[in-house]
């Protein structure tokens, strides 16, 4: 049953979450938070639409505001005190729409991570090359 749910959770949310990122990483944030917050499918096809419209707001401030970072920090907190009760009618308990903002924190510092890992395990020669146009 926690298939079935995950991958529901997955196809509602990739869908809605296209464009934003790579497919990849799409995917494994959907995954990702479905687990952490423990959708139920009706939850998660509630819930995904809900976020990726968030998120698609915060990527429109962030390209408005790519020179100002503390403007794009107040737009951004706006943003997310206007979803905190959009959120809430799908998730039922402020301490998991909290939990929202939390993982995606979690998440990003997690890609940082892995990216930076990555970066420091190719071969030297692999890193100094440069893309030839």
């Amino acid at each position: 049953m926690k298939k079935i749910i995950l991958l529901l959770s997955f196809i509602v949310g990739l869908s809605y979450f296209a464009n934003a990122q790579p497919p990849k990483v799409q995917a494994i944030f959907v995954a990702y938070a479905t687990k952490e917050l423990n959708l139920t499918s009706e939850e998660a096809e509630k819930f995904w639409p809900v976020y990726n419209q968030y998120f698609e707001e915060l990527k429109k401030v962030r390209q408005e505001n790519k020179s100002d970072e503390l403007v794009f920090e107040e737009k951004a907190l706006n943003i997310r005190k206007k979803y905190k009760p959009e959120f809430k009618k799908v998730l039922n308990d402020d301490a998991r729409v909290n939990k929202v903002y939390v993982l995606e924190k979690n998440f990003k510092e997690m890609l940082r991570k892995e990216i930076q890992k990555r970066a420091k395990n190719r071969p030297k020669a692999a890193r100094n090359e440069q893309p030839q146009d």
